[in-house]
């Protein structure tokens, strides 16, 4: 997709993503799904900048306000609130047409630590957060 970090710091973090014709549905504007990528990878990446590396979204929501047509799309995240184990953080997107910013989406999602597996017989390859301290 072409996504650019282009600022990364504890608590923030902003993607851009140039807006292709590959990336558009069929009405002429970028596709809802790219728009979730960009959303996500942001809240992941904003989560894990409190929390550490090894992360997982638990879940996140995305309302699209205007479509994105223009230049660029730049997804910004910030973490609303933390605890030991996970964060809830909000991105906003903007698309930058013609020089201005135009806000598109806003998203809000719950990032995890991963957790370490159990000595189960279950599989837990994908153990999250669990209350693991």
């Amino acid at each position: 997709m072409g996504a650019e970090l282009v600022a990364f710091s504890q608590g923030h973090t902003e993607l851009r993503i140039p807006v292709r014709s590959d990336l558009m549905q069929q009405h002429g504007f970028v596709h809802g799904g790219v728009i979730g990528y960009a959303a996500d990878t942001a809240l992941a990446f904003t989560g894990g900048s409190v929390l550490g590396p090894e992360v997982v979204t638990l879940e996140f929501k995305v309302n699209y306000l205007r479509p994105v047509i223009g230049d660029f799309m730049v997804a910004r995240a910030y973490v609303l609130y933390s605890s030991r184990n996970q964060a809830v953080c909000r991105c906003d997107i903007f698309v930058s047409r013609e020089g201005k910013e135009v806000f598109c989406a806003t998203a809000q999602g719950m990032i995890a630590m991963m957790g370490r597996p159990s000595n189960s017989n279950q599989d837990s390859s994908a153990v999250v957060g669990g209350g693991q301290d």
